[in-house]
């Protein structure tokens, strides 16, 4: 408290009544009449066997005290059990995640293993029918050539059996000489693949 700070309330204006009031104090109104004062309260009968005033009431308070001391023990005992309890679950919990999560990523391992694998098989089979394929577009190629040259190979190699069976006959001692042969353009020979 600093005194110098102090500021008086502003006075307020009192009305005429209150100034006839104040200037004239002790003129008696009116009467006033005086009630008996109320009887004081009722002390509660202590016996003797509680105690005394001040010793009692501090006994009092000692007891309430170690009550309220085991109260909070106990509250104090179930949160740390609770707390225990709590770890313990965060803890298992922890160990699980842990573990699932190392299978998890055994097996993420183990399909990535065999998606290697397979990508690897995929490309030996292409290239086993990509071989597969050419080998069938050749064969296919020579089996047309094959049956497009069909008729002129077998006249030219019924030909050439008749001109070694001639040529045979010509060399055991036979004369064609006055046979007369169908004659062709182009000497008959074995057509080969080109």
């Amino acid at each position: 408290y600093n005194p110098k700070q102090y500021k008086e309330p502003p006075q307020e204006e009192l009305s005429e009544e209150e100034k006839v009031e104040q200037a004239y104090s002790f003129v008696q109104i009116r009467s006033h009449s005086v009630d008996a004062p109320p009887p004081p309260p009722a002390m509660p009968k202590r016996n003797k066997q509680e105690g005394g005033g001040v010793i009692g009431l501090l006994n009092n308070i000692v007891s309430d005290l170690k009550l309220e001391m085991n109260q909070d023990k106990l509250t104090e005992e179930d949160a740390q059990a609770d707390y225990e309890k709590l770890a313990a679950d965060a803890a298992a919990k922890r160990e699980a995640s842990v573990q699932s999560l190392s299978e998890k990523e055994a097996a993420l391992a183990q399909a990535n293993g065999d998606l290697l694998d397979l990508k690897e098989s995929k490309k030996d089979s292409e290239t086993d029918k990509s071989e597969a394929q050419a080998t069938e577009m050749n064969l296919h190629a020579e089996c047309d050539w094959l049956v497009e040259n069909f008729e002129t190979r077998k006249t030219a190699r019924t030909e050439e059996l008749e001109a070694l069976d001639k040529a045979k006959a010509v060399l055991s001692g036979a004369d064609f000489s006055l046979l007369q042969v169908e004659s062709s353009a182009k000497p008959a020979t074995l057509l080969s693949k080109s």
